[in-house]
């Protein structure tokens, strides 16, 4: 691991696909209510960051994979060490949704 690691950016899009071919994964939405209304990516869960201590009723195993996203990739890079912290064991942080290229539901 390099030491200019934590300026790359998450390839969201990568992200989408490697949460598709994961068994029982979840994609984790970490933006405003307001802001997934808008528009999220299908499948996601919104908890906000600010409520990110409530995930455990969205996902109670802590070895379930979490698939981390919210606009910049900035709150979902929080979120993930957030909830590392919290027992989660496979967390990833793909970035966000202003770079996604897929299909969006509002």
């Amino acid at each position: 691991m390099g030491f200019f690691d934590f300026l790359k950016q998450a390839n969201i899009n990568q992200g989408i696909e490697e949460y598709k071919k994961t068994a029982g994964a979840v994609l984790l939405d970490v933006r405003t209510p307001q802001e997934y209304q808008e528009g999220h990516i299908p499948e996601s869960k919104n908890v906000p960051l600010q409520q990110l201590n409530n995930v455990v009723s969205v996902v109670k195993n802590t070895e379930i994979p979490l698939f981390v996203y919210c606009y910049s990739g900035a709150r979902s890079r929080q979120a993930t060490g957030m909830l590392q912290r919290m027992g989660y064991s496979k967390v990833n942080n793909i970035g966000g949704i202003a770079a996604y290229s897929g299909k969006v539901e509002k």
